[in-house]
């Protein structure tokens, strides 16, 4: 006969690891949020003026941080994909989404092309000292004439004898004013699209390199973006990374972890805003109890866990099928416009509870905000991630 005692009672304040997580993950967690706390978090609001030092790299490189999934002969710590989600969920509790993304660019734009195209003197050259900390890494996709439609961008590499000949420009580059060495995407057959389109792995302190202008953005105020120049950019045919003519298809691989990982960040700062403004609402009163209490308040809190939730297993799921050798473009494709949606979704609930003071730079909340908004634009819009997925059923 069934007693009391013997009935399950629901327990919501479990912290079970999601299955894709070991003990060691858990504990890579606490330490990188520990570190996170009490280096950088202090710094937030400082940094949101100034971008945030060079000396952020050194530090995560001498901990072993920017390598964590990395090769161990190149000096990384050899983890598997699980060990980067980590990286990306906790980097949240520094409270500066231009940080958390100018360290993506380092760790999962940048770096992976390299590792994976690269030569072993590209390789030993800069991921190398980049894994250390030692060398900064941006990317260079986009152009002031082409964004979204990668095929059609203008810069050129053109050859002359045994060098390329670059000239162009860039936009939207993270890390563009502080980095020593640039992924940059150029057409080497202006004529072609898809298939005229190389990478190359250039210095940015060669002649012709120009750093234009620091641009000012609605959010990520933390991080530096740049608007770059290349005239007449002379590099060795060794500069060049992987195939010739097969830039396209190597910048759609990178594109796919770096969605995958942005899905990550803004999983991870929904979760955030949504912690920091269920804290408010216990703590908030009006009519004389706190506001949390009210039904209407009560609901929206419902609503946004659950759509966190949904967004954090879609994640999660799609990362054990990535770690385990799929290429799930479709449904990384979902993940990354489901959960850039809902961290904006609810950094702007978030702002509503808080009322007026939601509005207030003190607060934070409307940094998230801005923060995120960024998610629904970046390594590719609502728009075109909705076509990748359309046209994935063969429409």
């Amino acid at each position: 006969m069934t007693t009391t005692a013997d009935v399950l009672k629901p327990d919501f304040a479990a912290q079970r690891k999601h299955f894709i997580f070991t003990d060691e993950h858990e504990q890579l967690r606490d330490s990188i949020r520990r570190f996170v706390i009490k280096e950088f978090q202090p710094h937030s609001e400082e940094w949101e003026e100034t971008t945030f030092p060079d000396w952020v790299f050194e530090r995560m490189g001498e901990l072993g941080f920017l390598g964590l999934d990395k090769p161990e002969e190149y000096g990384g710590q050899g983890g598997d994909y699980y060990t980067s989600l980590v990286l990306a969920e906790e980097l949240v509790h520094a409270h500066s989404g231009g940080l958390a993304m100018g360290v993506a660019v380092q760790t999962d734009m940048a770096m992976p092309p390299i590792l994976k195209f690269g030569s072993e003197e590209q390789k030993q050259e800069w991921a190398v000292p980049a894994i250390q900390g030692k060398a900064i890494l941006c990317i260079g996709i986009t152009e002031p004439d082409a964004g979204s439609d990668v095929a059609g961008i203008k810069t050129t590499a053109v050859r002359d004898g045994d060098d390329y000949v670059i000239n162009g420009s860039k936009t939207f580059i993270t890390n563009g004013h502080r980095a020593h060495a640039i992924v940059l995407v150029a057409k080497t057959d202006p004529d072609a699209r898809h298939e005229g389109i190389t990478l190359f792995l250039v210095p940015m302190n060669l002649p012709g390199v120009i750093r234009e202008k620091r641009l000012e953005k609605l959010g990520m105020h933390a991080s530096d973006t740049a608007l770059l120049a290349f005239q007449d950019v002379r590099v060795p045919a060794s500069a060049m990374l992987g195939e010739l003519g097969k830039g396209f298809y190597h910048i759609s691989w990178e594109l796919q972890g770096e969605r995958l990982i942005g899905a990550a960040g803004s999983v991870a700062g929904a979760q955030q805003v949504f912690d920091r403004t269920l804290q408010y609402a216990k703590e908030r009163t009006a009519f004389g109890r706190p506001i949390g209490h009210f039904q209407v308040i009560r609901h929206k809190f419902a609503e946004m866990a659950t759509k966190i939730e949904t967004a954090r297993q879609m994640v999660y799921t799609t990362a054990w099928r990535f770690q385990n050798g799929e290429y799930p473009v479709r449904e990384i494709t979902m993940a990354k416009v489901y959960a850039a949606r809902i961290a904006v979704e609810v950094a702007d609930e978030c702002i509503q509870i808080h009322g007026g003071n939601g509005y207030m730079k003190e607060y934070g909340v409307e940094r998230s905000w801005r923060d995120l908004r960024l998610n629904r634009i970046g390594a590719g819009t609502d728009e075109i991630m909705l076509d990748v997925i359309g046209r994935s059923y063969g429409l």
